[in-house]
Formats: structure tokens, C-alpha cells, sequence
């Protein structure tokens, strides 16, 4: 529920706003001189008229509530973009002047430390941010030796940014100085309630595990346009609070009293036969990396969502070394026991036994390989070792 009502300050007027955000509330004050009206047509002038009545503004206020609720909730960069989507979305709704909301939502990004800045071009106003993460579906651009990506790119569909004459909108911002980053480490908390439970099953060694996993629908939109990062910051996307709760716990007791093969071997299984497989191309029309939280969630996932969630089962659960294996069509893991099963992956002297978390077809044992795998090249794009933590 949003909340948004008028009162005096002094002989100012201010809006005052409360936004539900997850299991937060977050209020702010727009003063009426915050308030900048955008309906000229895209050009440098413009916007540079823009960010100088707002930057002359009473605008504090709201950048200040916005860095110390960042800063109270640990906010990463990447969910700390969605509170200023929120906030740009009640002061200029983005169906109703979709210029006004990114000039909003770039302003306070910039205004917070981060070097973003606008391009325009063809009446499109392009959002880029300073980034220095390997981000591989976005566009980005080169200016002064920094790689800047595109924010804003989903709301413009395929454009091709190369061939579209793009020219930037020359605005220092003195405090805009860092790199944003897109990785996760921490989710937001979630309100309990705003949880459902999905049930899942699978069978191992003819005995049927089931599991009431809590999920909350929220964590769709936080990824619904969060780019292909690397994959040591995609493996590393860890469960809500909730979520672990219901299932890691449950994981834990259910291979105590295994030892350590058949344990991962079980994790192994789960991750493998307890979801439906479907490619991203059949599943979303296009590539697509689901969170582990989002393959619990998904009806259907591949290769790379399973890698993912096998390597956080097996990081929390047994915290081994271990590698992930990338072929042109597929991607599998490698986990170090205290001795090797089957063939052993060496790599940078250590060996490491293959654990497929994604149905194949024969029912691979721990340190076997797919026919279909064994003479094709890979590449180890991630290794994890707790050691190095």
C-alpha cells in the first residue's frame, strides 16, 4: 500500500510518500520545488535545464532518506536501484512521461555516488552506468577508457545501439564517481506472509523426499531484467531468508547420517530429477540465468540454472572446492572430494570428480560424463575454493 498525502513545511509544501519495499517500509519527502516538469523535446538543452532546476532544489531531503535506508539495509547496488525505480515511479509514474521517470531515476542514482549518465538519440533516452563487471547480453559503451551499460535497454527492445546515432548529454556531476555493480550477495527480507509453498519431490534409492519450499513472487521482479553477469556473481546469488529456512535445514538432516559421496550424490539427484527441464530459448524465448531461488521457483529450468543451485546446495551444505565446467551447448560441475571418483578433472593441480546437476541420457553416477561430452573441449569459467574466503 503507497500512502501520499500533502503538509506544510515552513512556507514550503512537500508530498510525503510511504513505499512498501519488501519487508520495509520506505518514506520520503518531495518538496514541491523538487517537482520538474519534462514535455520539451529530447535534447541536451533540455535536460540540462532539468537537472539544474532539480539540482537547485530542495532535493536533499530525499537523497539522504534514500542512502540511509541503503545503508541501514545493506542494500547491494543492484537492489538499491530498484528502491530508485520505486521512488522515481511515484514522483513521475513511467506509463505517464517515461523521460521525466529516468531523469528521476538517474538523477538520484548519480546524486548517490554512481557515475550514470544519459545519451539520446532517435527521441530514446539511454541510461548508462559505470561498470566494470564482465556483463555479457546488455549493451555497453566505451567513453574515457571505462565501460559504461546500458540500464534502460529492456524498455527499448532490439535497438542496436551501434548503428542508432547516440550522442551524450555532457552533465559533470562532481559526486558521481563510482562503479555500480550488478552483483548480489544478499537478498532483501521479505515480509513471511508474502510467502506460498510449493511442494517438491524427488526419489532416492527408491524413498520419496518431500519438501514444502517457501517462495515469494517478488523475487521475479527483482530479477525480471537483471543482465547475464559473470558466472562467479550468478553462482553466488544466495536464497531469502525464508526460503533457506524451509529447505536447507531439511537438506542438512536428510544426508547427516550419509557420508560425504553419497550425500553430494543425493544433492546431486535432487537438483537433477526434482524440476522439470526446459531450454531458455522453449521456456523465455531467449537465455535467460534463473537465481537458485528462481529455479525453485520456475516450473521449468536448464543447465545453468541447476549448476547454480547444485553449486549453492554443495557451498552450503558441504562447502567444497569446486569447478564449473562450461562446453559450447552445456555447463556442468566438478566438486573435490578427499579422494576422486571416476575420471578426474585436473585443474590447477587438484582433482576434481564431475557431478551432473541436469538430466541426461543415462543416469550419470558421480565421476561419469555424458558420451556425448567426453571429446568436446570445455572451459572452467568459475572455480570456488573455501579457502580463499
Amino acid at each position: 500500500m503507497i500512502l501520499t498525502f500533502c503538509l506544510s513545511s515552513g512556507n514550503a509544501f512537500a508530498d510525503n510518500f510511504s513505499i512498501e519495499f519488501y519487508n520495509g517500509t520506505f518514506n520520503f519527502e518531495l518538496n514541491e520545488s523538487s517537482k520538474i516538469s519534462f514535455s520539451e523535446e529530447l535534447s541536451s538543452e533540455s535536460i540540462s535545464n532539468f537537472y539544474n532546476k532539480l539540482n537547485q532544489s530542495d532535493y536533499q531531503s530525499l537523497l539522504s532518506s534514500l542512502l540511509a535506508y541503503k545503508e541501514k539495509h545493506q542494500l547491494n547496488d543492484w537492489i538499491y536501484y530498484q528502491l530508485i525505480r520505486k521512488t522515481a515511479q511515484q514522483i513521475s509514474p513511467k506509463a505517464e512521461n517515461y523521460h521525466r521517470y529516468t531523469l528521476y531515476k538517474w538523477f538520484f542514482l548519480s546524486k548517490s555516488g554512481y557515475d550514470a549518465r544519459l545519451s539520446i538519440g532517435n527521441n530514446r533516452l539511454i541510461f548508462i552506468v559505470k561498470n566494470n563487471e564482465n556483463i555479457n547480453d546488455i549493451p555497453f559503451f566505451n567513453i574515457e577508457g571505462n565501460k559504461y551499460m546500458c540500464l534502460n535497454y529492456h524498455d527499448y527492445g532490439k535497438v542496436d545501439f551501434e548503428k542508432d546515432k547516440i550522442f551524450p548529454v555532457n552533465i559533470k556531476i562532481n559526486e558521481a564517481v563510482q562503479s555500480f555493480s550488478y552483483k548480489v550477495t544478499r537478498m532483501p527480507d521479505f515480509k513471511p506472509e508474502s510467502y506460498s509453498e510449493k511442494e517438491v519431490t524427488f526419489q532416492y534409492r527408491q524413498k520419496s523426499y518431500h519438501f514444502q519450499v517457501k517462495l515469494n513472487p517478488e523475487v521475479e521482479n527483482i530479477f525480471a531484467n537483471y543482465p547475464g553477469v559473470d558466472f562467479e556473481s550468478y553462482f553466488n546469488i544466495p536464497l531469502s531468508h525464508e526460503t533457506y529456512r524451509s529447505l536447507i535445514p531439511l537438506l542438512k538432516r536428510n544426508v547427516s547420517g550419509m557420508k560425504q559421496k553419497k550425500g553430494i550424490d543425493y544433492l546431486m539427484r535432487f537438483t537433477r530429477y526434482a524440476f522439470l527441464y526446459q531450454n531458455d530459448e522453449d521456456n523465455f524465448g531467449k537465455e535467460k540465468y534463473l537465481s537458485p531461488e528462481q529455479t525453485l521457483f520456475s516450473k521449468y529450468s536448464d543447465c545453468d540454472d541447476r549448476a547454480a543451485l547444485f553449486f549453492y546446495l554443495v557451498k552450503e551444505i558441504y562447502n567444497l572446492p569446486m569447478i564449473a565446467l562450461l562446453y559450447p551447448t552445456h555447463i556442468s560441475m566438478a566438486v573435490q572430494f578427499d579422494k576422486p571418483f571416476g575420471k578426474s578433472i585436473i585443474y590447477n593441480g587438484a582433482k576434481y570428480s564431475v557431478c551432473e546437476p541436469t538430466p541426461q541420457e543415462q543416469d550419470l553416477r558421480i565421476g561419469q560424463i555424458a558420451e556425448k561430452l567426453q571429446n568436446i573441449d570445455y572451459q572452467v569459467v568459475y572455480q570456488y575454493n573455501p579457502a580463499d574466503k
